[in-house]
C-alpha cells in the first residue's frame, strides 16, 4: 500500500514539473495605441514581466515604461540585445526605455541573469 502511494505522489509531482517547465501558459499582451506620434506601454515587473508580449508600431517612436516591484536582483536589469540596451531597474522607480521600430521583426527582451522573457512585435 505504501509504494502504490508513493508512485501516485512520485508521478504526480513528476507531472506538476513537466506542466511548470514545458506546459503552455498564458501570457499578458498589450498592444500600443499611438497618440501624438508617440506610443508607449507601461510594463510592469513583479516575478516577470506584465505584459510579457507587446506589440508596437512600425515607424512610430516607441517609449517603455518599466516599474520594477520585485526585490529580487535578477530583476533588477532589462536588456534588449537586439537594441543595444542594457538599463538598470531601481525598485519602484518608472525607468524609461526608448525602442527603435524603424525595422518589423520579433525582438526578445530579458531580465540580467536571462531568466525572466518578454517579446516586443514591431510590425
Amino acid at each position: 500500500m505504501t509504494r502504490i502511494l508513493v508512485l501516485i505522489v512520485g508521478l504526480a509531482i513528476i507531472g506538476f514539473i513537466l506542466w511548470w517547465f514545458f506546459g503552455k501558459h498564458q501570457v499578458a499582451q498589450a498592444t500600443a495605441t499611438v497618440s501624438a506620434d508617440k506610443q508607449k506601454v507601461d510594463v510592469e515587473v513583479n516575478g516577470g514581466y506584465s505584459p510579457e508580449v507587446i506589440t508596437l508600431k512600425k515607424g512610430f517612436p516607441a517609449v517603455l515604461n518599466f516599474t520594477r516591484k520585485d526585490a529580487s536582483s535578477c530583476l533588477d536589469r532589462v536588456v534588449f540585445s537586439d537594441f543595444g540596451i542594457n538599463q538598470e531597474l531601481p525598485q519602484n522607480e518608472k525607468q524609461t526605455v526608448e525602442i527603435d521600430t524603424s525595422k518589423s521583426g520579433e525582438y526578445q527582451w530579458a531580465c540580467g541573469m536571462d531568466m525572466f522573457h518578454g517579446k516586443l512585435i514591431i510590425k
